[in-house]
């Protein structure tokens, strides 16, 4: 038997930016050992397992080493195929049940727009192999259910960042976000995401730690709507609106690649 699997460039409509996720779409429920060792092959951030339900689909994230309990990006990426596909139609909702709830999708024009809960940083005291790992001297440091969120003081700051992946992957955490305010004006601010503990050094737009973004800015900015931009080599644009204890995160989609697994 072989099931489909596609790759999709995710938060970007231009190919080879943004940030790439494959997408299976499943018949039925498979071993989770074989969907790690699919992840591993495929070797993204991230890759996503979709299996229809009586009352939308079933869907897991995997990166090359490890599940994980959200990801922004690969649900984009799952979708952005559901539509292309044909599985739903274009003004149909998207109804994914994960392991962090009910999440949901709907096409608005060129964008796709998911519905996610907020994960709100509080204060921290930063270990000292994060700020050294970093390589700089924070503004201002919490910690969410998933990872630190580092303030720096420019957005030429975080570009500049060339993290010890070594050390960082001693520290305690799924992640490290970095964020700054934009220099560009169509951007509310500027972020970067290392994750060496679950295989990936560098995320290049991770929707999912916009989750703890968005409010961390919004409530500084006094804005309910942003636009960001991750800062990776790749790049990406996440539209955000903030709605009580739910975000919504936009982006856009493009398949690059398509294929089966035999």
């Amino acid at each position: 038997m072989s099931f489909p699997i596609v790759q999709v460039d995710a938060f970007t409509d231009t190919p080879f930016s943004g940030n790439p996720a494959a997408v299976c779409i499943l018949p039925a429920q498979v071993d989770e050992g074989w969907m790690q060792r699919v992840a591993a092959e495929m070797n993204l951030s991230e890759t996503a397992f979709v299996v229809r339900q009586e009352d939308g689909y079933g869907l897991r994230w995997f990166t090359p080493v490890s599940e994980v309990d959200l990801c922004g990006h690969a649900t984009l990426a799952s979708a952005h195929v559901l539509w292309e596909k044909g599985h739903l139609g274009s003004d149909e909702t998207v109804i994914f049940h994960t392991k962090s709830g009910v999440l949901t999708c709907e096409q608005k024009e060129e964008w796709i727009e998911m519905n996610f809960p907020i994960n709100r940083e509080s204060p921290a005291a930063p270990p000292d192999a994060l700020v050294e790992g970093l390589g700089l001297i924070p503004r201002y440091v919490g910690k969410s259910e998933f990872d630190y969120l580092v303030e720096a003081d420019s957005e030429a700051t975080i570009r500049a960042l060339a993290p010890d992946f070594q050390l960082l992957k001693t520290v305690s955490m799924r992640g490290c976000i970095v964020t700054a305010r934009s220099d560009d004006p169509r951007y509310d601010f500027v972020s970067r995401f290392f994750a060496p503990g679950l295989g990936v050094n560098e995320d290049p737009v991770t929707g999912s730690a916009h989750c703890c973004l968005g409010p961390f800015w919004s409530k500084r900015l006094k804005k309910e709507e942003l636009t960001a931009y991750q800062a990776s080599t790749r790049g990406g644009v996440v539209r955000i609106r903030i709605l009580g204890d739910r975000i919504l995160l936009g982006g856009r989609a493009v398949t690059v690649m398509q294929g089966d697994l035999l």
